[in-house]
């Protein structure tokens, strides 16, 4: 048995691992409980343990798709053009739904954090027959984030002007001292205390700090400047929305909350919007997952 699948058993117990095969390359999914299918995306530089609070809980209601999203994880690391492309987070999301359809779930609930949002952002554009419920924390849209960050933005969020520099500079640098960088990320923007379980923090850096992992996160960056902003911009001049019930959470002490009017952003591109603010940072499920749960339970209890 792996370090990474003990940690599973004991993180989220009654979850199997599961390899999906999508257009030839393997997804880690694990999937547990019974009832209304809901995948679960993660976020940088993590894994799917990420949900190992709020996950168990809500598999009594739903089986609950945890996977770890292309480059991330043991999911697999294509390699990409200097724009990112393999990283769009269209082929991301098509992919995501690649491995619920081989699951047997042509429709599904949708919740993603982070690049995990992004990637459920983009995936309910582009299938809103697939999406039934869609829940997004702690981001707005690239094209929303790029157009309108301050130099205040810029401090708190340097990586997000770093990791789109050409290659291989950052992949180079972060190469040097990677844990260094990306324990940066996780306690720097975390609300105070570090909230991770000891094991679960040494797993991300473990997975994150590899060449591969590097070079996914740096690419999947560099796509998020360039081919998500075309995307997104193309929605918005169609006037494109999300269709399904919405919910929008972010952490009141995080940087997204202290810089952005997140409703008033959100609002152009859902619907039917919910706002729901978290008591947290930047890693609401791990640091408010008793909040989480309870919007989420509420949100997903609502028939579509």
């Amino acid at each position: 048995m792996t370090r990474f699948e003990d940690l599973d058993r004991k993180h989220l117990p009654g979850f199997e691992r599961r390899f999906v095969t999508v257009a030839g390359q393997d997804v880690l999914a694990l999937i547990g409980g019974d009832g209304p299918p809901l995948l679960m995306l993660h976020g940088d530089p993590q894994t799917h343990l990420c949900w190992h609070r709020i996950a168990p809980r809500l598999a009594e209601t739903h089986t609950v798709v945890l996977t770890d999203i292309r480059g991330r994880g043991e999911t697999h690391k294509p390699a990409s053009p200097p724009d990112g492309a393999a990283y769009a987070k269209r082929a991301m999301g098509a992919e995501q739904l690649g491995v619920m359809r081989s699951l047997g779930f042509p429709a599904f609930a949708l919740v993603g954090h982070d690049r995990g949002a992004r990637v459920a952002h983009r995936l309910a554009l582009d299938h809103p027959e697939t999406v039934t419920r869609l829940a997004v924390m702690d981001i707005i849209p690239a094209l929303d984030f790029y157009e309108t960050a301050t130099s205040a933005v810029a401090q708190d969020y340097f990586y997000f002007f770093f990791l789109t520099q050409p290659p291989p500079l950052p992949e180079r640098l972060i190469a040097g001292a990677a844990e260094a960088f990306m324990s940066h990320i996780l306690l720097g923007l975390s609300n105070e205390h570090p909230p991770y379980d000891a094991e679960v923090f040494d797993a991300y850096i473990a997975a994150s700090t590899t060449p591969q992992a590097i070079a996914a996160m740096c690419a999947c960056f560099r796509a998020g400047l360039s081919i998500d902003c075309r995307h997104d911009r193309a929605d918005r001049k169609a006037g494109r929305s999300i269709a399904c019930p919405t919910l929008v959470l972010w952490g009141e002490h995080g940087v997204i909350g202290r810089h952005f009017d997140v409703p008033s952003v959100w609002a152009k591109w859902c619907r039917d919007p919910t706002f729901a603010p978290m008591p947290s940072g930047h890693f609401i499920p791990e640091e408010a997952p008793d909040a989480v749960l309870d919007a989420l339970t509420t949100f997903l209890a609502v028939p579509a």
